[in-house]
């Protein structure tokens, strides 16, 4: 199995602080297709962001991740069992689970693995739904200093598994039957403030401050609060969302 590689634990509250969450029409789509709504597993859960959104539709919600920080940060619902755990190996009962659902994880995972151990956890006609999401957008004005950040400034702090998500895991094996599924919007509804806490919480980021000591969203915000406008304005941000849906 390959080695879990941490690039969120060294600053997980502000991921789980300034992160967006993924459509809450997506949750919904999902307990509707699978085949009860006793047990969903969120692999990769990170501060269970998503594990929040399938706890408003699962009985339980089984949310794994290997970092014991994250699960640390992880917010608190009767319906949520976090466990410290890896993807590829969890404690889940054979032949249990109704939804297996991945959130912007899956180019962490050894797929193999994950592949082998969603065929030994999921019941009849369980989901294994995958999400995640690209690279976000404002307007252009905001967008083309946003990608002067992400692309230019930080383009080498990135882990070469950002591609894949930048390439909507399009290169990544998925030997599932996939379902059809339909269209969703994500978005957030941000000021200026909470747009830059969002680019703080990029690992790029993260890791350009640890090996240069500049703060690379500070550079970048005088030109981004040009293009924002009134600091205080609320502002549309949003963000490509792809999917891939399978019936076991």
């Amino acid at each position: 199995m390959a080695t879990f590689k941490d690039h969120f634990s060294g600053h997980a509250a502000l991921y789980r602080d300034a992160r967006p969450l993924p459509p809450a029409d997506w949750f919904d789509w999902l307990a509707g297709q699978a085949p009860d709504t006793a047990l969903a597993w969120d692999a990769g859960c990170g501060n269970g962001q998503a594990s929040q959104g399938l706890a408003a539709h699962f009985e339980r919600v089984v949310a794994t991740d290997p970092s014991t920080t994250q699960i640390e940060q992880a917010g608190a619902h009767p319906a949520i069992e976090y466990r410290v755990e890896p993807a590829e190996h969890s404690s889940l009962a054979a032949g249990s689970v109704s939804l297996v659902s991945v959130s912007q994880a899956l180019h962490w995972f050894d797929l193999a693995a994950f592949h082998a151990e969603v065929r030994r956890v999921a019941r009849p006609g369980a989901l294994l739904a995958i999400c995640g999401y690209g690279n976000c957008s404002v307007d252009r004005a905001v967008d083309a200093v946003e990608w002067q950040l992400y692309a230019e400034t930080l383009g080498g702090d990135w882990p070469p598994e950002r591609a894949l998500v930048d390439e909507g895991y399009r290169g990544l094996p998925f030997p599932f039957e996939p379902v059809a599924t339909p269209s969703f919007a994500m978005q957030a509804h941000w000021n200026l403030a909470q747009f830059l806490a969002y680019l703080r919480s990029w690992s790029a980021t993260q890791r350009h401050l640890e090996r240069v000591g500049v703060d690379p969203v500070e550079a970048a915000a005088p030109a981004l609060a040009q293009a924002w406008g009134e600091s205080d304005r609320v502002r549309t941000v949003r963000w490509p969302f792809f999917t891939r849906v399978s019936r076991l």
